[in-house]
């Protein structure tokens, strides 16, 4: 099968410093739909023998050049070959129509990386494991109840997209009437779509911020639209999702089989986070005594995107270190 022609960028141009103590080049793969995905591969400068390895992705409307790249280099320093990567439809990775997700096609692209790192000459692919981040923690708890030949899962800051789709924030918007009424909208979207032979854009994070706007918008705000955090590339900092982008999870619950994962999953997320709910609710729902949840004092959601005084990347070696 031929793999889409991507076109990558080479030279650095993530949110974060390069460090000297790893390698670093792009790599593609391809998953089980034909939709060639495009990552970073990072690994240490010195090691012996085959290295465990991870996978990355995330937050939901992100880029790899964002902080699943800053996870990515992070844990490659302390001894783990890594990949961050684009999902499908987004950032340089293919797929048409562009800024979709899917919760099976994303799902899936975890699952491809993995396929990728499993056939990797210095890799051991008995100790692969996964990191998601904001709404791709959502998607990775569901790789791993799909796919045994990850062995630890980490969902850090963790969005269930599916549920804040159905239900709205904080499931203010749990009722049939209020859930009919989107789908409403949404369809008539697809028809205007369909009629103008184009998806219109959703928007990003809202700019300029308004006066009124909630704390989470502001946290948000203050990362994908400044220094901080911009990137081009990046759904969040610039024009978002398409209208319709999201809606294939308004009914299709991504967490339906989370008590039935057997390997190790740690969720780690900020006490003072708008989206701490997700977390601890998913952790209900897990069994066996290898399930971890890890709450940060003080930390809002986007702390555990950059803050690296505050993400417990130590925690997070040791979860691996012990689970793969």
């Amino acid at each position: 099968m031929l793999e889409e022609k991507l076109e990558l960028v080479q030279e650095w141009d993530k949110t974060f410093p390069e460090s000297d103590k790893v390698n670093h080049r792009k790599v593609t793969f391809r998953n089980r739909y034909g939709i060639t995905l495009a990552g970073d591969l990072y690994e240490p400068k010195t090691y012996e023998g085959k290295l465990p390895a991870i996978a990355v992705c995330g937050p939901f409307g992100a880029v790899k050049e964002q902080c699943a790249g800053l996870y990515a280099q992070t844990m490659a320093e302390k001894g783990f070959l890594t990949i961050a990567f684009d999902p499908s439809f987004t950032g340089e990775s293919g797929g048409q129509p562009r800024y979709v997700a899917s919760p099976d096609i994303n799902t899936e692209d975890f699952q491809a990386a993995v396929d990728f790192l499993s056939v990797q000459d210095n890799v051991d692919s008995e100790r692969i494991g996964i990191i998601g981040i904001c709404g791709w923690g959502g998607m990775a708890i569901n790789a791993a109840a799909m796919d045994t030949r990850i062995k630890a899962t980490v969902a850090s800051t963790m969005y269930d997209m599916s549920r804040v789709n159905a239900k709205g924030y904080f499931d203010s918007e749990d009722s049939e009437e209020a859930r009919y009424e989107k789908k409403k909208a949404l369809n008539m979207q697809r028809t205007k779509d369909y009629k103008n032979a184009e998806y219109a854009a959703g928007g990003g994070v809202v700019d300029p911020l308004p006066d009124d706007a909630p704390f989470f918008v502001k946290d948000y705000y203050d990362y994908y639209k400044t220094e901080r955090g911009y990137h081009k590339r990046s759904l969040n900092s610039n024009n978002g999702w398409n209208v319709t982008g999201t809606m294939s999870f308004m009914n299709m619950p991504i967490l339906q089989y989370s008590s039935e994962i057997r390997s190790a999953v740690l969720l780690i997320h900020g006490e003072k986070a708008h989206s701490c709910y997700f977390s601890k609710d998913a952790y209900t729902k897990l069994t066996g005594d290898n399930k971890e949840l890890l709450l940060i004092a003080n930390a809002v959601h986007t702390d555990l995107y950059d803050r690296t005084d505050i993400i417990p990347f130590d925690k997070i070696k040791e979860f691996f270190d012990r689970n793969m």
